[in-house]
């Protein structure tokens, strides 16, 4: 692997491993780049971003509101909503309420002095996708982040896996919520509502099927269908308060008895006595031990880092590491910092919109003032706030986000950018704090030939070198 120098593994410790440099950064981490980044490994987790600190109460008032009156309108078959329906002022409120969320977010991302602790967050983050598809899900996609992501990325990877199986959150996203065990006491009234004609619930194995192909032991793992119906099963029970519970039960995890399946049941190989709430949470302590989750989180994380396509050397160095420690994220994110793999001076992986985003307001020193600023841009190129078109999270290779009309769009996105930021920026000085040693002959003659502040600085938010990391 070739020897870089302090400058260049500055410019790698920021861009790739971090989120983009903001003006002096380059500099201060050249003393030390790995220890800049071992130093932000920290036991509290990631930072929390600060939004409205009543958006949270506000969304839950906003929430019964519309669960409220959606079942009262449907008792009385009324008229379709207007704009002046309690429905949907209410659901208008939730949708804001996501947007604060997220522009406080993007404002941490823009500003934070410790870019490797928030791009680790938000890869965990992006692993265990909620998605805003739907309002109920839009209405818990920042609280679950902030929850159930940001305060375990650097403690036991089991820790993380329960947390985020058990906030409502996913239990909603994934319809786990509803799930009714064929066996429980709630199946024979589920048989007579169907017999009554109407709708109800049964087995979901959603987040059964997800947590197995996705969160722990992946596609190749080596379970069946018959693993996900039995671990669908020990999941039933696993819940969130509704309206008609008191209300610090609304919202919240609760185990339902009724609807839990009873008996034992067998996943991957392993039995697991009956034992309600406790039976899943003893199937998800062993997905996050097994061996096949090491493997596959391990070149999960490498190819988010370094390379679509991992070297195998630092997929192995993950892998051991975190089998060496039962799963703990601070030891894997340790050595990640320590690969030599991880400072390979070519940069192979392109930026989703999002650190293209994030990247460009750190490399002017600044931050998005409104949501404004972020959510319409990032619906054009393609990846709307909070809103994973699938479980599988924001895919990560540059053949989703480089084709040619992907890179138009960005292309006017850094040109509208340019005009109303560039301002009094010195675009030379820009491009040297942005990329550092990164920056190429090629690269600094045509900002430095730019007819304009604007054009120079959309040359160098365009160039191949601030594209990729």
């Amino acid at each position: 692997m070739p020897q870089t120098s302090n400058d260049l593994s500055a410019a790698i410790a920021l861009t790739r491993f971090g989120l983009g440099a903001r003006p002096g950064e380059m500099a201060r981490v050249a003393a030390d780049p790995r220890g800049w980044l071992l130093g932000q490994i920290r036991p509290g987790g990631a930072d929390q971003p600060q939004g409205d600190p009543e958006s949270a109460a506000t969304r839950l008032q906003a929430f019964r509101a519309y669960q409220t009156e959606r079942r009262e309108m449907r008792r009385a078959d009324g008229d379709a909503a207007s704009d002046r329906d309690p429905v949907q002022i209410a659901a208008r409120m939730l949708r804001e309420g996501t947007a604060v969320d997220f522009l406080a977010r993007a404002r941490l991302a823009a500003t934070t002095p410790a870019g490797f602790r928030e791009r680790w967050a938000l890869f965990w983050a992006n692993h265990f996708t909620v998605s805003a598809v739907k309002l109920i899900t839009a209405t818990v996609a920042g609280p679950f982040e902030q929850e159930a992501i940001r305060p375990h990325v650097f403690g036991r990877f089991e820790d993380l896996l329960v947390a985020s199986t058990a906030h409502p959150a996913m239990l909603l996203y994934l319809d786990q919520a509803q799930s009714v065990g064929p066996g429980s006491q709630a199946a024979a009234v589920l048989g007579r509502r169907r017999q009554a004609g109407r709708a109800g619930g049964g087995l979901n194995e959603n987040l059964a099927r997800e947590i197995l192909e996705l969160h722990t032991v992946g596609v190749d793992g080596g379970y069946s269908q018959a693993d996900v119906t039995e671990f669908a099963r020990a999941l039933t029970g696993w819940s969130v308060g509704g309206l008609r519970e008191a209300e610090d039960r609304q919202g919240q995890f609760v185990f339902r008895v009724a609807t839990h399946e009873p008996g034992a049941r067998t996943v991957m190989g392993r039995t697991y006595p009956a034992g309600e709430v406790r039976q899943a949470g003893a199937v998800l302590k062993d997905l996050a031990a097994h061996p096949a989750t090491a493997r596959h989180l391990a070149r999960k994380i490498a190819r988010h880092f370094v390379a679509d396509d991992p070297p195998p050397a630092l997929v192995s160095r993950l892998e051991a590491a975190w089998t060496a420690t039962g799963g703990d994220l601070a030891a894997v994110a340790r050595a990640l910092v320590a690969a030599p793999e991880a400072w390979d001076p070519a940069p192979a992986k392109f930026k989703t919109p999002y650190e293209f985003l994030i990247s460009s307001w750190r490399a002017i020193g600044g931050q998005p003032a409104a949501i404004e600023h972020l959510a319409p841009p990032l619906n054009a190129l393609g990846q709307r706030p909070f809103s994973a078109p699938s479980p599988k999270g924001w895919d990560e290779t540059a053949a989703t986000w480089a084709a040619p009309d992907a890179v138009i769009k960005r292309m006017t996105w850094a040109q509208g950018f340019s005009a109303v930021v560039a301002g009094e920026l010195d675009p030379d000085v820009v491009a040297r704090d942005a990329l550092g040693a990164r920056l190429t002959d090629p690269v600094r003659t045509a900002v430095a030939r730019a007819e304009s502040r604007e054009e120079a600085l959309s040359i160098l938010l365009m160039s191949p070198e601030f594209q990729r990391r």
